[in-house]
């Protein structure tokens, strides 16, 4: 049985277009000057039991609406949908009950209490039985040693043990479906191989199904089988990630400091690089932030060693990163038709 059926779901909003000013906010009061926002556009998707699912794509694509919608947070402007067979927003407390929710920015533990203490308001709410509530959390100590932050308030706790904690909560009353909406936001590498660790072991052992937002790719590749890509709501692409990695895992984006940056100085860095490598380089320039110029790289068609030795030698480079490619460059190549 399909565990979530999703039938050409839309989501619209209605913004009131507002105008500056004191005399612009008591015109706001009796205007109906308005404009609709389309969030989700008609999508269709189905989702087995036991799934790991990378739902991806750029800032405001539809991801967290998508996710509202399911949880039954909000409530579709049309279209079907059904989690566990039943209509989320129309059986929220049912619903409640096979669903475990993590966004990033939020929490779920009670901010003075000790981190125990939310676990067990966590355990009433849920109705989670004694027994089975002292072996989740044996098994959360098992696997990152979650123990160590029992006695600590939740406001004290740093953000990576704070995912680890709202994690745990999640998982604490055994969903059969759990939504993770950027779980490894701002986090560092040592936390992040612990929240993914966490997240396989409880699939594989409980076979819970996972819904995975994130901008991070290397969550979905360590995570996933299957993506689902969206942007401007509408589905680009759903499938397995083998294709996708075999398209965009040979990139690679050099962010680059250059001393005495200016357009000129990447227009003649573009020139350059298409004069030595060729114009089927695969080489992409943009300035991304103030002093900082990225240089994204298909290794499959010029070797990220060689061009960073050639900018090394022509130009006067303060400081230099190597970073995974970007998800607004993934959905735009995809735009351009990078996966037909």
């Amino acid at each position: 049985m399909t565990l979530i059926h999703i039938q050409g779901l839309s989501k619209h909003f209605k913004i009131l277009n507002r105008h500056e000013g004191l005399k612009g906010a008591v015109r706001d009061l009796f205007s109906g000057d308005y404009r609709t926002v389309q969030a989700v556009d008609g999508i269709s998707l189905d989702i087995e039991p036991g799934e790991i699912v990378g739902y991806i794509g750029p800032n405001g694509a539809g991801k967290s609406t998508t996710i509202k919608m399911m949880t039954g947070i909000l409530k579709p402007s049309a279209g079907v949908l059904q989690v566990n067979g039943l209509v989320p927003y129309d059986n929220r407390i049912r619903q409640a009950m096979i669903m475990g929710v993590v966004f990033g920015q939020r929490t779920q533990l009670w901010w003075d209490l000790p981190v125990i203490e939310s676990f067990k308001i966590l355990k009433e709410i849920y109705k989670v039985d004694q027994k089975m509530f002292d072996e989740h959390l044996g098994m959360f100590h098992e696997l990152v040693g979650l123990k160590a932050l029992y006695s600590q308030q939740a406001r004290t706790l740093s953000l990576g043990q704070r995912m680890l904690c709202d994690i745990t909560a999640s998982f604490l009353h055994n969903p059969q479906v759990v939504f993770l909406d950027e779980p490894t936001i701002g986090l560092d590498v040592s936390i992040k191989a612990k929240i993914r660790s966490l997240i396989l072991e409880l699939n594989r052992t409980r076979n819970t199904t996972i819904i995975l937002t994130t901008h991070d790719l290397g969550d979905v590749e360590a995570l996933c089988r299957r993506i689902i890509i969206i942007d401007k709501g509408k589905i680009l692409y759903d499938g397995d990630i083998k294709k996708v990695n075999a398209l965009f895992g040979a990139y690679r984006t050099l962010k680059l400091q250059i001393k005495d940056y200016s357009e000129a100085t990447l227009a003649a860095l573009q020139d350059r690089l298409t004069g030595t490598f060729g114009a089927g380089h695969g080489i992409t320039i943009a300035q991304t932030e103030d002093c900082w110029t990225d240089v994204t790289i298909d290794q499959a068609r010029t070797p990220l060693a060689d061009v960073l030795a050639f900018i090394m030698t022509n130009f006067t480079v303060e400081d230099v990163r190597i970073v995974e490619i970007s998800m607004e460059n993934v959905v735009r190549k995809i735009y351009d038709g990078a996966l037909k």
